[in-house]
């Protein structure tokens, strides 16, 4: 509960730490991050994160500069995150995974997680690259992870 009452602002945080988190066991899944703070289910990986910053580190750095393009609100990015989840689960028979793959939020952290210089480029109003991929229909989402190779189809 300290996480949710006491976090800063997305716009306040230049760096998020990689915790242990025994509740975090998500199969294939490395990592999460819960209001500026990067989850993960060993303590090497949370290690490796906070030591340097990796392709897995720059995904959950973009997720950060996402939070404060929707006005600086953690609660806003978490609900806009969950109202697009939840239209993307009707296309769960043809995307597996399609709740998380098709949500415009992770396309554009998957897009970007290779250029480690993508943040530098995000300007202060954050990462905007999600609204282009909000802005598609899920045929054209599923589509794009077809093409670029991302998840499992």
């Amino acid at each position: 509960m300290r996480l949710l009452f006491r976090s800063p602002r997305p716009a306040s945080v230049s760096d998020m730490p990689a915790e242990v988190s025994r509740l975090w066991k998500r199969k294939g899944y490395t990592a999460m991050t819960v209001f500026g703070h990067i989850f993960t289910s060993e303590q090497a990986m949370a290690d490796h994160l906070n030591s340097r910053f990796s392709t897995l580190k720059n995904h959950e750095m973009i997720h950060l500069r996402q939070a404060q393009s929707t006005r600086n609100s953690w609660f806003l990015f978490y609900g806009f995150y969950f109202w697009y989840s939840l239209k993307a689960l009707r296309y769960f028979r043809k995307v597996k995974n399609a709740a998380y793959y098709l949500n415009p939020f992770e396309m554009e952290a998957y897009a970007h997680q290779h250029d480690l210089h993508y943040l530098d480029q995000c300007g202060d109003h954050g990462a905007q690259g999600w609204r282009r991929f909000a802005r598609m229909k899920l045929k054209e989402r599923a589509q794009y992870l077809r093409e670029k190779g991302i998840g499992r189809q």
